[in-house]
Formats: C-alpha cells, structure tokens, sequence
C-alpha cells in the first residue's frame, strides 16, 4: 500500500521536534481524519537553517511531514514556497489516492509557517 520511501520516513522520521525560538510556526488539522501537522521554522538571511515538526497521525501524515521538512531544510523562503502536495508526494514515490489529503497537509503548513515569517518580517518594517 505504501511505498518503501513512505515506510523509511514513518518508521525514522527526519527533523521531528520543536524550536522553542522559532521564527516561524504553521499549523493545520483536518478534522475528518484527524490528522494535526505543527512545523516550526529557524531562519536566517532568507535560509530555512533548521524545520522540526510534530504530528498526530497516520503512517501518511508522519512521512509527509518528514519529507517536508526534509526539502525545506536548507531551501530559501522563495525555494520553500514552491514545495506543493505533487512535489511531497512524488518525492515519497506516491501515496495512496485516500491519503493524497496527507500530502496537502504537509505542504499547507509549510506554507502557513512560511507566511507567518514573512507577516513577521513585514511588521517589523
């Protein structure tokens, strides 16, 4: 069901955790499946130096957020950006079409950790 890639990232995940001082946070949740995804951001001279996440979920939502934080590590805040639900879920060598959701997660809290930063960075201005 899952593919070799998924089960390498659900059974070691990479980056979970939480930064106390972090620069950014983003978090969503789907109530239907009741997944819950919180990625935490270190950034420094527009670099994501360090992604810790927590998640409370399935098999999918656990290698999501793994492989997310996986590619945004060392990405500009522009590189990160332009992670979407296709690029985690390729880069997992697909996922089931009723966990496709999974994928939308990750790339959604990304995004809204990302946005968080640059809110932050625009009020200081």
């Amino acid at each position: 069901m899952y593919s070799d890639i998924v089960m390498a990232h659900f059974n070691n995940p990479e980056n979970i955790g939480v930064i106390e001082d972090a620069d950014a946070v983003g978090e969503v949740g789907n109530p239907q499946c009741g997944d819950m995804m919180t990625f935490y951001l270190k950034i420094k001279d527009d670099v994501i130096e360090d992604v810790k996440f927590q998640t409370f979920g399935c098999v999918a939502a656990i290698a999501v957020s793994s492989m997310v934080s996986k590619l945004a590590k060392g990405k500009t805040v522009a590189e990160a950006k332009k992670i979407t639900k296709k690029t985690v879920a390729e880069a997992l060598g697909g996922l089931p079409p009723n966990k496709m959701h999974c994928s939308n997660l990750g790339a959604d809290a990304l995004a809204l950790a990302i946005q968080d930063y640059e809110n932050k960075q625009a009020a200081r201005v």
